[in-house]
């Protein structure tokens, strides 16, 4: 029964949930590609660029926990479908930008529109897996973050190439042709999902009842005097978890919004940059299940987790005494594959570590904060020091001294007795 019940939830919400995030992360990072073309046409600095693209992280940030509530209150099925029709529609009205100021308003509409869907996800797949499983299925699911940009960098390259077709720029066909599909798979999520166990008629009745009661142990209410939501905010191991969170999302979001600059500065053409650009993600792709697959076999998180972060920062010191294309590109490599591995040993040290009851603030508090810091901050600082230095290498001096921090504060929360005893079970 064990077998037949999850493999049929696995199939049934994970490839359809990884292609809803392919096309977040799609939609989230195309700026980058985009700027190829677009900050010549609208007349964008490079910290104008920087600055309106971390906008996304402000909203992102601010309406992160709120709607991770509003998922649970009006159900999963119709929150995630609300996310992306309307993330689909902003990000493919970023096609009609004309400047600075209406480049900002959608960035900010954007991070509005998608905040709350990895968290939400998260949240949502605990309704679904039982503790024995999410590790794996976290593990699955991130694997869609590198996968995005592996997919998106040529093909934005190659929308790049449509420049003047129909009367539009390269940069507008990109968010219309990367937007709308969004819209559209998020119609398909009011048939597709549904809210919890009970709902499920693709499961018998048998079915059903094994689910819900291998469920009931991670998801039974808390006895006991009523514990606020908000209390979690107060414990120390909580901000050592969002300051680890933050070198890996300042990785990957300063990455993905500059590095299709970094790298066109070697003289590449737009297409080519997009090629080029999939390399880093599409071995991350790779390593990050592997690193997975280590973590869960071992029974280990710390290590697993600081690794990572190590690696970014190692990546990111040695870019700034390069000059090749290949070595710059190999180093960048690193960096990311150090983001991604990072993601599914974190996850679940952290969701182990929260109690169900503090899961829907805690997941989304976590990720709402390290995405303003690794996201809005560093996506800004990296525009800062490439205006003072003309340096893409040495912008990312910031990133590594983050990483180095983002590692200590990992592994202090791992030594805590109070995480070694939550710790997720061997899998």
């Amino acid at each position: 029964m064990e077998r037949a019940v999850m493999k049929k939830v696995r199939w049934r919400l994970l490839p359809f949930l990884v292609a809803c995030y392919l096309l977040a992360l799609i939609d989230r990072t195309n700026v980058g590609m985009a700027s190829l073309q677009m900050s010549a046409d609208i007349g964008l600095t490079k910290v104008q660029f920087g600055f309106g693209a971390s906008l996304f992280f402000v909203s992102y940030f601010a309406l992160e926990v709120p709607s991770n509530l509003a998922l649970e209150r009006f159900g999963a099925r119709r929150w995630i479908a609300r996310i992306m029709i309307t993330w689909g529609l902003v990000s493919a009205a970023t096609a009609l930008v004309t400047g600075p100021t209406s480049f900002y308003a959608l960035r900010l509409i954007l991070g509005a529109a998608e905040a709350g869907f990895f968290p939400g996800i998260v949240l949502y797949l605990t309704y679904w897996m039982p503790s024995a499983y999410r590790g794996r299925v976290l593990a699955m699911f991130a694997v869609g973050i590198p996968v995005a940009s592996f997919i998106s960098s040529p093909l934005s390259g190659a929308l790049l190439s449509l420049d003047g077709a129909l009367g539009l720029q390269g940069w507008q066909w990109l968010f219309i042709v990367e937007g709308l599909p969004a819209t559209v798979l998020g119609v398909a999520c009011l048939f597709w999902l549904s809210d919890r166990p009970d709902q499920a008629r693709w499961l018998t009745d048998d079915e059903r009842a094994w689910l819900r009661q291998a469920l009931t142990p991670a998801n039974a209410p808390v006895a006991g005097p009523t514990v606020s939501k908000w209390a979690l905010l107060k414990r120390p191991q909580f901000w050592a978890l969002v300051l680890a969170c933050c070198g890996a999302s300042a990785s990957g979001s300063v990455l993905g919004v500059w590095q299709p600059q970094f790298l066109k500065s070697f003289g590449l053409t737009d297409f080519a940059t997009g090629l080029v650009n999939s390399i880093p993600y599409g071995v991350a792709t790779i390593a990050m299940v592997l690193w997975g697959y280590s973590s869960d076999r071992q029974n280990e998180r710390g290590w697993h987790t600081a690794i990572p972060l190590l690696l970014i920062a190692l990546s990111a010191l040695l870019i700034s005494l390069s000059s090749g294309l290949v070595m710059v590109v190999v180093l960048l490599t690193g960096a990311l594959a150090g983001a991604y591995c990072f993601k599914g040993p974190f996850w679940s040290l952290a969701s182990g570590w929260l109690k169900p009851s503090e899961a829907a603030v805690g997941i989304a508090a976590i990720n709402a904060t390290s995405n303003l810091i690794g996201g809005a901050i560093m996506v800004n600082l990296y525009g800062w020091v490439y205006d003072a230095t003309h340096s893409y290498a040495l912008a990312l001096a910031p990133l590594a001294a983050l990483a180095v921090a983002s590692a200590l504060s990992i592994l202090a929360v791992a030594r805590s007795a109070q995480t070694a005893a939550l710790a997720p079970a061997k899998i």
